[in-house]
C-alpha cells in the first residue's frame, strides 16, 4: 500500500467542517480522496479467476459514482472533465488499476504506467526524464497523473486530447512500454481475469485499446490530492476578517454557523500555514512577485503553456506546443503543473532540470531565461532569500494527502 503523504489524517477527518455543502443528486456521492476505491480486491497475491467473478456479482461495484472532490480542490468542480463521456464506477477504477500497475502491457514486461507515475514519488518519478524499456530515457521529465479530474489537454505539449488518450500513449511509444496496441490487447484477452472484467465492465467480449484508456483514466480521475494546510488556511480567512463583535451576532443569530467558524479558525491554528508559508501564500498571490498568473484556480494551474526559458539554450531546443499546434508563438511553451503536491515529485520543469524547488524560485526570479518567445508572464523580481525561502514553504503548504493504494493484486496468468 501507498500513502504519498504524511500529513495528519485529522485534516482528512475534520475536512467536513470547512467542505462545501453538497446537492442531492441520482448517482451514489462518494468523497475523493477515498481509499476504497483504489484498495484492491481483499486478499494477497495474485487475484485469481473466481475471486474476481465475486467481485464482479456484486451490483453495487457497477453504479455509477458521483464523486465529491476534498475542500480546496472542490473549488473547481465545475471544471471536472470526462466522467460524462466515461462514468465512474468501482469496477472501471479498479480495471484502471489493476492495468496502471501491470508491466504486462509493455513489450517485455517490465515497465508500467506506475514506472513513470509512481505513487511514492509523487505519482511522477525522481529521475529527471522517464525512464523506459531497456533504460532508454526520453527528453522530458514524467508529468504527474494525479488531479487529472481537471484537466482535458495531457502531457506537457497537451498532445492528447483527453486522459484517455494519454493512457494508452505509452504503450506503443518505442521508449516507453515498447509495445503495440494490437499485442497488448492480446495479452489482456488472454488473461481470464482481465477478459472477465473487461467483458463485466464495457459489455464486449472483445478487449479494445479504447476501453484499456478508459479503465486507467478512472483510476487516475479519482487519485485527487486531499485537503492541504493552504485550503485549511483559505477556510479560515473570512472567518479572522470578523471581529469579536461580529463573531458574538453570529453565534447569537446563527449558533451552526458559529460553530463552524469556529471549527474552522481552530483547525486553522493547528493544521493551517506556518509564519514562513502565511508569508510566502502572500508573495504567491501578490502583484510583485505574481505566481498566479499561472498558477492559479482551485488546482493552482492555468491549464495553458508558457515559455519560461527553459532549455532554450540547447543546440536544438525542444519546441514545445508548438510540435502540435504549429503555430510560431507556442515555441518552447509548456503545460502549467500544479502546485499542489509539488513537493513530491522533484526535479522540476519540463526537462527536469531544475532539482529543488528553490531552483525554480531562482530561475523565476532571474526573469527566465531570455529567448525570442520568453513569456510576458516572467519578468526578474527582486526578492530577499528569507522570501524565497518563504515561497518555497508555501508550496510545500499545498500538499495534501493521496489516497491509500494498492499496487499488487493484480489477476493471476491463468
Amino acid at each position: 500500500m501507498f500513502r504519498s503523504s504524511s500529513l495528519p489524517r485529522a485534516l482528512v477527518a475534520t475536512a467536513f467542517l470547512i467542505a462545501p455543502l453538497a446537492a442531492a443528486v441520482q448517482a451514489e456521492k462518494i468523497q475523493l480522496p477515498n481509499d476504497s476505491l483504489v484498495a484492491g480486491l481483499p486478499g494477497n497475491g495474485p487475484v485469481s479467476a473466481a475471486e474476481i467473478e465475486k467481485w464482479l456479482a456484486n451490483p453495487k461495484n457497477h453504479e455509477v459514482l458521483d464523486v465529491v472532490l476534498p475542500a480546496g480542490l472542490s473549488l473547481g468542480a465545475s471544471q471536472i472533465t470526462g466522467i460524462q463521456e466515461n462514468p465512474l464506477t468501482r469496477a472501471k477504477i479498479e480495471l484502471g488499476r489493476q492495468l496502471y500497475f501491470d508491466t504486462r502491457l509493455s513489450a517485455d514486461n517490465t515497465v508500467s504506467c506506475a514506472t513513470c507515475h509512481h505513487p511514492e514519488e509523487g505519482y511522477a518519478r525522481h529521475t529527471k526524464t522517464g525512464v523506459g524499456i531497456g533504460g532508454q530515457t526520453g527528453g522530458r521529465n514524467s508529468p504527474v497523473s494525479y488531479n487529472r479530474i481537471l484537466s482535458s489537454l495531457q502531457f506537457w505539449d497537451g498532445r492528447a486530447d483527453s486522459v484517455e488518450a494519454q493512457a494508452i500513449g505509452p504503450i506503443q511509444n518505442p521508449i516507453e512500454m515498447g509495445n503495440t496496441h494490437e499485442a497488448c490487447v492480446k495479452t489482456l484477452q488472454a488473461i481470464p481475469g482481465y477478459a472477465k472484467q473487461f467483458q463485466a465492465v464495457f459489455g464486449s467480449d472483445q478487449v479494445t485499446i479504447e476501453q484499456v484508456g478508459q479503465a486507467i483514466a478512472s483510476f487516475e480521475r479519482v487519485i485527487v490530492t486531499g485537503t492541504s494546510p493552504f485550503d485549511i488556511d483559505e477556510a479560515a480567512r473570512p472567518v479572522r476578517t470578523l471581529s469579536a463583535e461580529d463573531l458574538a451576532d453570529l453565534k447569537e443569530d446563527d449558533p451552526a454557523a458559529h460553530a463552524k467558524a469556529v471549527a474552522a479558525l481552530d483547525l486553522s491554528k493547528r493544521h493551517g500555514l506556518s509564519e514562513s508559508a502565511a508569508r510566502g501564500r502572500d508573495l504567491f498571490f501578490s502583484e510583485r512577485v505574481n505566481c498566479a498568473a499561472c498558477h492559479v484556480g482551485a488546482n493552482l494551474a492555468d491549464e495553458k503553456y508558457h515559455n519560461l526559458g527553459i532549455g532554450m539554450t540547447a543546440e536544438k531546443p525542444d519546441v514545445g506546443r508548438m510540435e502540435v499546434t504549429r503555430k510560431d508563438a507556442d515555441f518552447g511553451a509548456f503545460k502549467t503543473p500544479t502546485i499542489r503536491n509539488v513537493a513530491l515529485s522533484a526535479p522540476y520543469m519540463h526537462d527536469g532540470s531544475l532539482a529543488t524547488l528553490l531552483d525554480v524560485v531562482e530561475h523565476y526570479a532571474k526573469g527566465g531565461t531570455p529567448n525570442q518567445n520568453l513569456s510576458d508572464k516572467i519578468k526578474p523580481i527582486k526578492m530577499t532569500d528569507q522570501e524565497k525561502l518563504d515561497l518555497v514553504e508555501f508550496m510545500k503548504a499545498c500538499t495534501g494527502p493521496f489516497p491509500k493504494v494498492q499496487a499488487g493484486r493484480l489477476p493471476a496468468d491463468k
